[in-house]
């Protein structure tokens, strides 16, 4: 999920049980084998695709063993990446934008689920563009402090020379912002440098937030959210609520 503070839900998602594990590690393996299938290519060094959906593993803390093997699938198996991307835009209560980004093999329950998940919100998925206006596309990168104690105005020149637009200091992590286009390369110059990577993806961050005070618009957006988390037809999912 998308928020303020990337690095507190990145934070809580390594906290959850092995069963929400579980589920990332499985919709991580969708686009493993989307990105062997459209890349056309199980050698990371000659599919950058590939390359960015295991950084993405990996910084989830994807077993290597469980990446190698997902990549062997789909490489092997012609049916293993029967998968097509579609997203969807709608509103949450009180004009919250919500986008939802699915990899599925069959269209109409993934449009279903994600139809009764806005609902059960109180909120409407609505048509293409609606609010993707709101958001910029962009390469997200984010490093723990904890785990990169070396030297920020180092960091920053790094991030910067390889290509990144900008370069933030938050209390407990560092953020580094690309445009898509540039993102694998920037990605690439840091894990070759040996700089460790809470998240690195492809990203849409909203260009303003909305704060929500009535309770019930509170548990109507969690509502929404919760329910497209455990869907695994859902890959991402972005917001502008103000958490």
């Amino acid at each position: 999920m998308s928020g303020h503070s990337k690095f507190a839900n990145i934070k809580h998602k390594k906290e959850k049980n092995d069963a929400a594990k579980g589920k990332i590690f499985t919709k991580i393996g969708k686009e493993l084998a989307v990105a062997v299938k459209e890349g056309g290519s199980a050698d990371p060094a000659n599919n950058s695709r590939l390359r960015d959906v295991i950084a993405k593993a990996k910084a989830n803390n994807m077993p290597n063993d469980t990446i190698d093997r997902n990549i062997k699938k789909a490489d092997t198996d012609a049916n293993a990446a029967n998968y097509e991307y579609i997203t969807y835009e709608g509103y949450g209560p009180n004009g919250t934008a919500i986008i939802v980004e699915a990899l599925t093999d069959n269209r109409n329950r993934t449009a279903t689920n994600v139809k009764n998940a806005f609902t059960k919100g109180k909120g409407n998925v609505g048509t293409p563009g609606c609010v993707s206006f709101m958001f910029d596309k962009k390469g997200q990168i984010v490093i723990d402090k904890e785990e990169y104690v070396c030297d920020a105005d180092e960091l920053m020149m790094t991030a910067l020379d390889a290509g990144a637009e900008d370069f933030k200091e938050e209390e407990d992590s560092y953020e580094i912002l690309t445009s898509p286009e540039e993102f694998s390369a920037v990605r690439q110059t840091l894990e070759e440098a040996g700089i460790p990577m809470a998240a690195a993806e492809v990203t849409m961050i909203p260009q303003t937030y909305v704060e929500l005070t009535d309770e019930k618009d509170i548990a109507g957006i969690q509502k929404t959210l919760d329910m497209l988390d455990d869907d695994d037809d859902v890959q991402n999912v972005y917001h502008n609520w103000d958490e």
